[in-house]
């Protein structure tokens, strides 16, 4: 499963580095601008998205060298993906500069223009990783729990990015409004049933009050990169556990583990649409909960039963040859 760095490919990693750049700006942005917006210190959007573009690229420069199928066109989705996410935070930052929201705003031409330039890059950036998710499960890797640690990771995060479209939807305030023939200059939200600018969890800036979009999104997109990792510490450990030497042990480990991530992908974005906010789940949820990790508990535990043994069918047993024929003796 590991691959030399110098394998990687080269624009995400290229990506990977500017965005620690902006990280470092941004998070020096948050301590020396005392601006906000939207409840939150200006710069803390483009904070967050640079740390996560930063992990993202790295995590598809190394997948993509391992991909066995199609180079070229993984080469190619790759740089997309990273011309994509340039464009999204020069724009972002450049919002921030300019003190103005760069999500749903719709208040003049120019931040109209930006946000729809947002939103159709994130859609070509989408496409890009599909494609390169369909060159992972088209790939052949040696060790069968690599291969599927991989392939799952790519598909949750696929699901967790397409979650962030629901968040561009028009609130049923903004639908009043527009049937009321208002002007409405903000489209979509991140929280459910509650306005954005409300109390929030600090640092994520997830809503307290109700539900929140982010957090499904921010949850599935992650899997990227927490499926591979859940192998690396299965293969660390198998020195000192046997039965995680076992390669079936170690596929059926991986399988429920993302069996479970996909229940749980689903229970928080239920609870969001709900307007239920993370930390004051009810009892249709917290049941919910108890069901996914008992069952995954469950699995979990008949996972580490060992493969059964490959049975050979026994060997034809030779005929014995012919005695050689005797002279009769004088």
């Amino acid at each position: 499963m590991p691959s030399s760095w110098r394998s990687w490919h080269r624009p995400l990693l290229v990506l990977a580095a500017l965005m620690a750049g902006a990280a470092v700006v941004s998070a020096a942005g948050v301590v020396l601008d005392g601006r906000t917006l939207v409840g939150s210190p200006i710069w803390l959007k483009p904070f967050k998205f640079a740390v996560s573009l930063m992990i993202y690229g790295l995590s598809l420069a190394w997948m993509l060298s391992l991909s066995t199928r199609a180079r070229r066109t993984g080469w190619w989705a790759g740089t997309v993906v990273a011309v994509a996410s340039v464009i999204e935070m020069v724009i972002l930052i450049a919002q921030v500069i300019r003190g103005r929201r760069s999500h749903f705003n719709l208040e003049t031409e120019l931040d109209e223009t930006l946000f729809s330039v947002m939103g159709n890059t994130i859609v070509v950036l989408w496409v890009s990783s599909l494609l390169i998710a369909v060159l992972l499960f088209r790939s052949e890797l040696a060790d069968r729990a690599s291969a599927w640690a991989l392939r799952l990771g790519a598909a949750l995060a696929l699901i967790g990015a397409a979650l962030g479209f629901l968040m561009t939807m028009p609130t049923s305030d903004q639908l009043a409004a527009e049937k009321r023939g208002e002007r409405v200059d903000t489209l979509g939200a991140h929280s459910v049933g509650v306005p954005d600018d409300g109390p929030s969890m600090p640092l994520t800036g997830w809503s307290t009050t109700g539900g929140d979009l982010r957090i499904p999104h921010f949850f599935g997109m992650h899997a990227l990169q927490l499926l591979p990792l859940l192998l690396l510490a299965l293969l660390l450990l198998a020195p000192r556990l046997p039965r995680l030497r076992d390669e079936g042990v170690r596929l059926r480990l991986i399988l429920t583990a993302a069996g479970g991530y996909s229940g749980l992908l689903a229970l928080l974005t239920w609870q969001a649409l709900r307007g239920q906010p993370l930390h004051r789940p009810d009892a249709a949820t917290l049941t919910a909960l108890a069901a996914i990790l008992l069952t995954t508990a469950v699995a979990a535990r008949l996972s580490l039963r060992p493969s059964p043994a490959r049975t050979r069918a026994p060997s034809p047993t030779p005929a014995p040859e012919p005695l050689p024929d005797r002279e009769p003796a004088p």
